[in-house]
């Protein structure tokens, strides 16, 4: 509720119920239309206005939210291709898809060079290799000591 009262607006997907004033997106989706709008209307008008809010870390205190712009999202395209990636490779993220390494870098990642993205529930340092092994994985993505 506190973040109502500091303009946040709160969107949910999932089962409900939710607290007052909370979006429920599935009733959105389901009401929406199959037909595209036309670019005007979805085209941002300035790469560098604000597409995202990302949570930190919290490496230089509490986590908290980052700005990402529409110019950056599109950038994390293209970021496996920058590492030598291709369409053939399948990619392990080992990383919280809210951490933007994991969301943005990762799974839009694999979507820019069309690669296959692991994605398994809850990290397992003692499965990795298993894991790996099992799934093909032919590039890994992780951030800190392995």
């Amino acid at each position: 509720p506190s973040l109502r009262e500091d303009g946040v607006a709160v969107w949910v997907l999932g089962a409900g119920p939710y607290p007052p004033g909370v979006v429920a997106l599935q009733e959105l989706l389901d009401a929406a239309s199959e037909e595209l709008r036309p670019e005007d209307v979805w085209e941002p008008e300035d790469m560098n206005d604000t597409c995202l809010y990302i949570f930190t870390s919290g490496t230089t205190g509490l986590p908290k939210a980052a700005r990402v712009s529409h110019l950056k999202s599109v950038m994390c395209l293209s970021f496996y291709e920058l590492v030598g990636a291709s369409s053939r490779d399948v990619v392990y993220l080992a990383l919280p898809l809210y951490h933007m390494a994991g969301s943005l870098l990762g799974v839009v990642g694999c979507l820019g060079i069309g690669a296959t993205c692991v994605l398994k529930e809850k990290f397992s340092a003692s499965q990795f290799w298993d894991d790996c092994r099992a799934e093909g994985v032919t590039v890994f993505q992780y951030i800190g000591e392995l």
